[in-house]
């Protein structure tokens, strides 16, 4: 039974795919910059649900990125648990209101209302790019993105580097379920009825021969490309090179009336804060 990728491009024949890299690199950067700058929950809260529509529509199926997701989730519950008790009252301090839901106003680890929004804040601006990083991971042909790069005036040294760098995100997944299923053969438990640390252990007994089977493909790619005399030209041609079409301009339109909206945001709430606390 072959196994699924966690990422890696497949062409599901959706309007996403058929959007120019750039197109995408560019609507995924502008709406992250804009998302993580911006604290207005309704702001955060739109741009969440439009990435999850979009989501859907790209055909991604969740038991293809649960791994990638649960990780994701993991982390980011562990950051929202730190800032809690690191700075309990970080929330009361930046929205100048005090609401108890547990304890005593003179406690350390009281628990506000005030701190439940702000990190209520901080996990929609955690989780809100992650359908977007997927949809522009899954859904762009290395090949095509690389020449897309180039034509926005990027060079052609850095914007191939960035293709290679994404076609080989597939192999590494490829090479680190083969070491683990050698490691399984030899009797190394590391399935779900492993307990963690063993399982966690069996990883970083994964990670070394990864780290040199990756550096060996490295060292073939270089010199394959060295001996074609890559790099030596001021400029190249691309066999997947795409104009940008309607759909293209449409996207980005969208999304640079999103990230003015955003920006308008701050004249309207006086700043990054929406605070609704406020008489």
């Amino acid at each position: 039974m072959q196994h699924q990728l966690l990422i890696g491009y497949d062409d599901r024949h959706t309007f996403l795919n058929r959007l120019s890299g750039s197109t995408k690199l560019l609507c995924f950067v502008g709406l992250s910059i804009i998302g993580m700058m911006t604290y207005d929950t309704r702001y955060l809260l739109a741009i969440m649900a439009l990435s999850l529509v979009v989501f859907r529509f790209s055909k991604i199926k969740y038991r293809d990125v649960s791994f990638v997701l649960s990780v994701i989730v993991g982390f980011s519950v562990l950051n929202l648990v730190m800032v809690y008790v690191f700075a309990p009252h970080y929330g009361v301090s930046i929205y100048g209101t005090e609401h108890l839901l547990l304890g005593t106003s003179d406690h350390y680890f009281n628990l506000t209302v005030e701190q439940l929004f702000y990190e209520f804040n901080l996990l929609l601006k955690y989780t809100f790019a992650v359908p977007l990083a997927l949809i522009f991971l899954m859904t762009t042909n290395p090949s095509e993105f690389a020449a897309s790069l180039n034509k926005i005036g990027i060079s052609y040294r850095i914007s191939y580097s960035v293709a290679i760098a994404l076609r080989y995100i597939p192999d590494v997944q490829a090479d680190y379920r083969t070491i683990s299923l050698a490691q399984q053969a030899r009797g190394f438990e590391m399935s779900k009825k492993a307990h963690l640390l063993t399982r966690v252990r069996g990883g970083l007994q994964i990670l070394l021969p990864l780290i040199f089977s990756s550096l060996d493909r490295i060292e073939t790619i270089s010199q394959a490309m060295e001996l074609r005399r890559f790099g030596k030209g001021k400029k190249r041609s691309w066999y997947m090179a795409q104009r940008f079409k309607r759909n293209d301009y449409l996207a980005l339109a969208i999304v640079a009336v999103l990230i003015l909206i955003g920006i308008a945001l701050f004249k309207v709430n006086g700043g990054r804060f929406w605070n609704p606390f406020k008489a």
